[in-house]
Order: structure tokens, then C-alpha cells, then sequence
């Protein structure tokens, strides 16, 4: 018999104490919604506060600019030293613990976007929708005292709301009028205008995303490869948290040949890299002749030529067959030199070395003793050591910056958007109201840009006005 009643007990209780706790949190969601309406929304649409967060996001990046992203620690240690500190603070230290040396990943440069974007597009949703929407409505104006409220009004004692009417439709305005009063009218051109700064919004909010997108599923790499070789992008510098990195293991490049472009003077005006991409059956699937600032893009991934260097020098001893020795870069203050060692005899006990500085052919010999012996250029030979030496050909190495950024098209998308959208605001949205009332016709308008042609504009119309009624 207790068991029951309790039964009853519990059961009669539920239902109150689950309303309780539904109008609880009916009125915590309640308060929540009050707070972000009434405190938080006007702060977030502040134009203030997007002007800040803009000027913020130009000021870092600026830095990521002038600040060499993505590079080794020694780099950084080595040009941001703590003493001296450049500029009293900013020392490798600073750097890598704030993230400037990766600014367009870092988490508070990702949140300055999101920011500015939410913003953006509350602002959108808050002020320029409703504009926009209460400039599509209309309202006539049927007493003569609401003209005296207007920037430009007129009282004629001539004229016609069906002669206005013509004029307005002539100068492309829409013309709006009351089925049962015909001596009321509105007008009204320019509604585009209002549109425009909504279409500004909505492309800097798609350059901010794909921006974002982009950082975070992009990656950069650099390859030097030699005139000949084959490779594929595996030499990452930089990539985002969600970047498809093994995005180009089914295929593979290779260079079929690299070559400079020298002026009459010597000095480099062009290098080049002949480039094929070859499928896991090695059949060629694109191919292109890339330059500075003409790269070649496939599946995503932009090949861009930046550097390039000697690789190999290819020689024949005597009747040898012929050898390709690999070259490396040296350490002097005279310029960009590459140099290796040959031998000259089977158990290595002499040689000679070798020295390029660019591919026209050019190569230096020196002796053991490191004396200058003789200068060759491809194709020749010289007996040193007693063995003639021949040297065939000095091989080149493209250097290739590798990028792949899949928010380009939005970010280019958007500012087609941004650049739409100022164009469409230079147009003026302007408003006409008329009354004919009493013998008297009554003109007024006004317009939110251009008031000097405006106000040229309803001369014209009242001078129109004026003519016809001369005439009638």
C-alpha cells in the first residue's frame, strides 16, 4: 500500500517538475536571446569595430609580408637575433611563440577573419537587408504639408500627374499610382544601389573564407631538379592542418630540359624549364614550357619557376665512357659558383677541379696545387695530368616552387563580387512623390548620393512641366 501511494507520488510530480524545468530553460534561452540582440548585435555590427578588425587583419598581414614565413629555426635565429632585438622586441624568440613566421595559419589570425566576417554579415542581415527592403516598399503622400519634409520640393499651378508621368517613365523611373486616385503618384530609379552594398558584403565574406579554406587545406614545397630527371612533390615546406599532401603521388613530373636565355652582355634574361606530366604509366598528360610568371598548372597544383642551378657536368676521360659528376654550390663572396673534383688517375690520387658559374659553357680547371690550368668551354678537351680530359656538357637545374591553394576560386569569385557590388553602390536610388490636388500640383524628391545632379535632375522636370502646361 506505500509502494503504491509513493507510485502515485512520484508519477502526480513528474509532470510538474519536468514543466518547471522546461519554463526554466524556456527563460534562460530567453535572457540568452535578450543579451545577444540587445548587447552583443549592436556591438558586433558596429562599423567601428569592422573598420578595427580590417585595419588588424591589414596590420598582420603586412607582417607575414615582411616577415619570412615558413623557414628553418637557424634562419630566424640567425636574421632576428635577442641582442639586438630589432626594434627592441622582436627577436626569433617573439616570433615563433606568437606564430609570425606561419601568420596566415595561426589561430588568431583565423580568428580576426571569422570575426570580421561575422560581423560583415550581421551587419548584412541587420541594416542593409532591412534597407533594402524598405526601399522596395512605397508610400504615396496625400497631403500637401508632407512635402515641406522632402530635401526638394515645388508647388506648380500647371502641369498634370499624367504629364509627370510620361517625363519620370522617359528619365527610366518605375511609376507607381493608386488604381482609384490618379492624381497621386511615386517614382522611384536606382533600387540597384541599395543592392550594391549587400553584393560588397557577400564578396569580402567569400575572399574571407576561401582565404581561410585555403590556408588550411593548401601546401607550398620546392623541388631543384635536373634537366632530365623525373620527380614528384614531396619536398613540403608549408601545408595546412587539412592538406591533401599526397595529392600528386599518382603522377609525376619531369623536366625534359631546363635552359637560360642570356643577354648580349652576359647577364641572365630568361630561364626556362620544359616540363611533362606522366601518369603511373609513365604516358605523357599535359605538357608545357614554363618562364617567370607563366607556370603550368595541373589538378590543382601551380609549378612556378623561381631559381635554378648546376646540377652535373658531364666529362669523358681519355676513351672512358662518359661520366656525369654532380656539381655543388661553394661559399664565396663572388657570386653563385658550383665546382667538383675529377680524377685523374684509377686509385684517386689526382685530380682536378672543376668550377661553372652559369650554363653558356664555361667551365675552369685547376690544378692540384689550386692554380688556374686551363678554361674550356663544352665540347673541348685538355691534356692535364697526363690524360686528355673532355668536357661534354654542363647540366642545369631548374628550381620549381610548388603551390596548391584550393580557395583561390572562391577568393576570386569574391572579388568579382566586391568589385560588382562597387559599382552597382555608385548608383543613386532617388524617389519622386507628386499630389495634384485643388488646382495645384505638388513636386518633391529626394536621393541618398548625387544631390547636384539630382536637384538638376527635378529642375529639368519642373522646366518640362512648365512647357507642357504653356502649351496647353
Amino acid at each position: 500500500m506505500t509502494l503504491d501511494n509513493t507510485k502515485n507520488s512520484v508519477s502526480e510530480s513528474s509532470p510538474e517538475t519536468s514543466t518547471e524545468q522546461s519554463t526554466e530553460k524556456s527563460n534562460w534561452w530567453s535572457l540568452v536571446v535578450q543579451f545577444l540582440r540587445q548587447e552583443f548585435l549592436p556591438v558586433l555590427t558596429d562599423l567601428r569595430l569592422a573598420i578595427a578588425l580590417l585595419l588588424l587583419i591589414a596590420l598582420f598581414s603586412v607582417t607575414g609580408t615582411v616577415i619570412e614565413q615558413g623557414q628553418s629555426l637557424d634562419f630566424y635565429k640567425a636574421n632576428y637575433p635577442e641582442n639586438p632585438a630589432l626594434f627592441g622586441f622582436l627577436s626569433w624568440k617573439v616570433i615563433l611563440t606568437v606564430g609570425l613566421d606561419h601568420v596566415y595559419r595561426t589561430w588568431w589570425f583565423f580568428a580576426l577573419l571569422i570575426f570580421f566576417g561575422t560581423s560583415l554579415t550581421a551587419c548584412s542581415f541587420t541594416r542593409q537587408l532591412p534597407a533594402l527592403k524598405a526601399a522596395r516598399r512605397w508610400k504615396f503622400y496625400d497631403q500637401p504639408r508632407q512635402f515641406t519634409k522632402l530635401a526638394l520640393s515645388a508647388e506648380l499651378d500647371h502641369g498634370s500627374v499624367d504629364s509627370l508621368t510620361q517625363i519620370l517613365q522617359k528619365r527610366s523611373y518605375k511609376v507607381f499610382q493608386k488604381e482609384e486616385q490618379d492624381n497621386i503618384l511615386y517614382a522611384r530609379k536606382g533600387i540597384i544601389g541599395r543592392i550594391g552594398p549587400i553584393i560588397v558584403h557577400i564578396g569580402i565574406v567569400t575572399i574571407l573564407l576561401g582565404s581561410i579554406w585555403g590556408a588550411m587545406t593548401g601546401f607550398m614545397a620546392q623541388e631543384m631538379i635536373a634537366s632530365g630527371d623525373t620527380f614528384q612533390v614531396k619536398n613540403i615546406i608549408d601545408a595546412g592542418p587539412w592538406a591533401a599532401t599526397n595529392k600528386a603521388q599518382d603522377w609525376s613530373v619531369r623536366v625534359n630540359r631546363f635552359w637560360i636565355d642570356y643577354t648580349p652582355s652576359g647577364s641572365i634574361n630568361q630561364f626556362y624549364s620544359d616540363l611533362s606530366v606522366l601518369n603511373n604509366q609513365n604516358e605523357e598528360v599535359d605538357h608545357k614550357k614554363i618562364y617567370v610568371n607563366q607556370p603550368l598548372r595541373y589538378q590543382g597544383v601551380t609549378f612556378y619557376q623561381t631559381d635554378w642551378g648546376i646540377s652535373a657536368v658531364r666529362v669523358r676521360v681519355n676513351q672512358s665512357p662518359v661520366f656525369q659528376i654532380p656539381m655543388a654550390p661553394l661559399n664565396t663572396n663572388n657570386g653563385r659558383i658550383w665546382g667538383t673534383w675529377i680524377p685523374t688517375k684509377p686509385d684517386l690520387s689526382e685530380g682536378v677541379s672543376l668550377l661553372a658559374k652559369d650554363l653558356q659553357g664555361t667551365v675552369l680547371i685547376y690544378d692540384v696545387a689550386g692554380q688556374l690550368f686551363n678554361t674550356l668551354r663544352t665540347g673541348m678537351a685538355t691534356e692535364i695530368n697526363g690524360v686528355k680530359l673532355t668536357v661534354l656538357d654542363v647540366v642545369g637545374s631548374t628550381g620549381l616552387q610548388i603551390k596548391a591553394d584550393p580557395g583561390i576560386p572562391m577568393v576570386y569569385s569574391g572579388f568579382a563580387l566586391l568589385m560588382l557590388g562597387v559599382v552597382m553602390s555608385y548608383f543613386s536610388h532617388s524617389q519622386i512623390w507628386a499630389l495634384q490636388t485643388d488646382g495645384h500640383l505638388y513636386v518633391g524628391g529626394k536621393t541618398n548620393r548625387a544631390q547636384v545632379a539630382f536637384e538638376q535632375e527635378i529642375l529639368g522636370i519642373l522646366d518640362r512641366l512648365s512647357q507642357e502646361g504653356d502649351r496647353g
